[in-house]
């Protein structure tokens, strides 16, 4: 039987009553509790963080551990997750315009399998606020900003919402991502290939080297693509983000694939499979992407992280920084530390 820390069954207990709700709710109310925590200066007394910096894309991260985009779509809650001992943060998908997202339900735990499917559907207050609690923001870590496109917004139009979100995003931004791998914005993966993914990155990159000269700073630019991926698709990806010197690439976002949940209760519901299901899928595409990227840029690793072996596994696979969100839910802020604590190893 695996040992329990104080704060681990601190945190057992309150998912226990969190999980009694519906995943929605407990969501809201969990973020409302972890930024309450972080003023109250009580956060880093229970978890204190891991120091074991590390420098990727010429940023230096506080550890290796990151806290992946979609739990704080709109940076409402920067400085209390922060506080929990993240390497680094990052918040959205955010999109030009504000928008209510996918109907409800939309968000379902299969705690069977350690994983969540949700169907949000880039629910955000827009660019505009998210920039705003940005600059109201105490955390001086490394901040990355996810930005995506509105769901009305046709996919051949799709590069005009990322110019506006890089443009607004840029000048708060440690590091930006173009998410195109999202599940739940119709057509948006068709980003992910051929001459539409070449003419994206081009004109971002563009862009980016056009904010370079006005903010007199280099913020980089990282892609999130899906898990949903052939080998040879994997090495196509790789070629472009090569070609467009791209500065990054995390992977993966959620799965379509239901293996391994499908006879569960909600197993078959609409949307993005996260959480210990989509581990071994996404650690064989940062192995593809490791070996088609020869070292040309780095790696984020996500997707099923729910031990520290299971960071290290990423790592060994070729990514240089890990991140968590579902492991994040089923297993407390322990996972953090635990994951940090066993990359530094490695430093």
């Amino acid at each position: 039987m695996r040992h329990r820390e104080p704060d681990q069954m601190l945190y057992s207990m309150a998912r226990k009553a969190l999980f009694c709700l519906p995943p929605e709710t407990s969501h809201y109310i969990s973020l409302d509790a972890i930024s309450a925590a972080g003023r109250l200066n009580v956060t880093s007394t229970l978890f204190p963080p891991v120091y074991a910096p590390v420098e990727v894309m010429g940023l230096t991260f506080a550890n290796s551990v990151g806290l992946a985009a979609g739990l704080d779509k709109d940076g409402d809650h920067i400085d209390g997750l922060a506080a929990l001992g993240f390497g680094f943060i990052e918040i959205g998908t955010v999109t030009p315009r504000p928008q209510s997202g996918n109907p409800s339900p939309r968000l379902f735990r299969i705690p069977e399998k350690q994983a969540i499917i949700n169907r949000m559907g880039f629910n955000n207050k827009g660019v505009d606020h998210l920039v705003r609690q940005v600059k109201k923001s105490k955390y001086n870590g490394v901040l990355g900003i996810n930005i995506g496109k509105n769901f009305d917004t046709p996919v051949e139009n799709a590069l005009d919402d990322y110019l506006i979100c890089l443009r607004k995003a840029y000048p708060v931004a440690s590091y930006i991502v173009i998410n195109i791998s999202s599940p739940n914005t119709p057509g948006l993966r068709k980003l992910q290939y051929g001459e539409s993914l070449d003419n994206l990155l081009s004109n971002l990159k563009n862009e980016q080297q056009k904010l370079e000269i006005e903010h007199g700073k280099k913020v980089p630019l990282a892609v999130k693509i899906a898990p949903d991926l052939e080998n040879d698709e994997v090495e196509m990806i790789a070629k472009q983000l090569i070609e467009n010197n791209i500065d990054a690439v995390i992977a993966t976002n959620t799965t379509l694939d239901r293996e391994g949940v499908s006879h569960l209760p909600h197993g078959n519901e609409q949307g993005g499979l996260s959480g210990a299901p989509v581990m071994a899928k996404s650690t064989a595409v940062i192995k593809a992407l490791a070996k088609h990227l020869d070292g040309k840029l780095p790696i984020i690793g996500v997707g099923g992280i729910t031990t520290a072996n299971d960071a290290q596994e990423k790592i060994d696979a070729g990514a240089s920084l890990v991140q968590i969100y579902t492991g994040f839910i089923y297993e407390g802020p322990g996972l953090i530390r635990e994951s940090a604590k066993c990359l530094a190893k490695r430093l």
